[in-house]
């Protein structure tokens, strides 16, 4: 028997976009922490390489290629999880992302919005989040005591330019972990919680070329980031394991509908 809270030990935890560069920091976390860990994403390639990193570290881990938006996908990507590990305990909704198109530049008509791309931005980041929860969500709770993670942003709690389709759709995010919760709890009690991680500003491969240019200098963008966030610098991948594992862990368990700031202080940060 585990006394440490912390530990993720006996337990299954899947994590979507687990092919991202976050995605990288928390499967490599829940793995540390001793949980099981199931990569989905589009890259199977990817996902079946991080899980054989894993089990050659000790680890348990499979790689599902599956795809978010696609019901029927997260369903067989459930059936292959179930028949490896046996049991689903909790969930990290990672899978997001921008595009281009949802961009909005300072000089653009903003009476002119591509709204299809502004439509992919948001049905990616929001439904992303909802469709695998719907999937996952019953196994979930019947474990008695299960998580459910999503993954909000700055944008959702400041206005930064340009990002218009990530941030409605981050903000949709933030509405819906606190509303889901509560429902959660008026049919569940206890038995399943749901918060969410607001990173600030880490180099992605969504982000990267907005932020910084191809030598690593930071651009316009980059040095307007670093100025907003105390700390003076962007975050590392792994400072968001921490939030991540404690969110997982029974060391959080009367935490439920909450949102987490893994920022630099950026969404305090007056500018003044």
């Amino acid at each position: 028997m585990n006394n440490n809270p912390f530990s993720l030990e006996g337990k299954v935890v899947v994590v979507t976009g687990g092919t991202g560069v976050l995605g990288k920091s928390f499967v490599s976390a829940i793995a540390q922490a001793g949980g099981k860990v199931a990569i989905l994403g589009r890259k199977e390639d990817v996902a079946k390489n991080r899980a054989a990193e894993i089990n050659a570290s000790g680890g348990q881990a499979i790689g599902v290629a599956a795809d978010v938006l696609d019901e029927q996908s997260m369903i067989q990507a459930k059936e292959i999880i179930l028949k490896e590990f046996g049991k689903i305990d909790a969930l990290v909704n990672g899978a997001g992302g921008n595009m281009p198109g949802a961009v909005v530049e300072p000089g653009a008509d903003i009476f002119k919005l591509d709204i299809p791309a502004l439509q992919q931005v948001l049905n990616l980041n929001l439904f992303g989040s909802v469709i695998p929860t719907q999937v996952f969500g019953p196994d979930i709770v019947s474990t008695g005591n299960g998580v459910i993670v999503n993954i909000s942003s700055m944008s959702a709690q400041r206005v930064i330019t340009k990002v218009l389709g990530y941030s409605m759709a981050k903000t949709a995010i933030d509405s819906y972990t606190k509303w889901f919760s509560v429902e959660l709890a008026n049919r569940y009690g206890d038995a399943i919680r749901m918060n969410a991680i607001a990173p600030g500003f880490f180099l992605t491969e969504q982000n990267r070329d907005l932020l910084t240019n191809p030598d690593g200098t930071y651009k316009e963008r980059g040095n307007l980031v670093v100025k907003q966030t105390p700390f003076k610098r962007f975050g590392k991948a792994e400072e968001l394991e921490g939030a991540l594992v404690w969110l997982l862990s029974d060391a959080s368990k009367f935490v439920t509908g909450t949102v987490v700031n893994v920022d630099g202080g950026f969404a305090v940060f007056g500018g003044v």
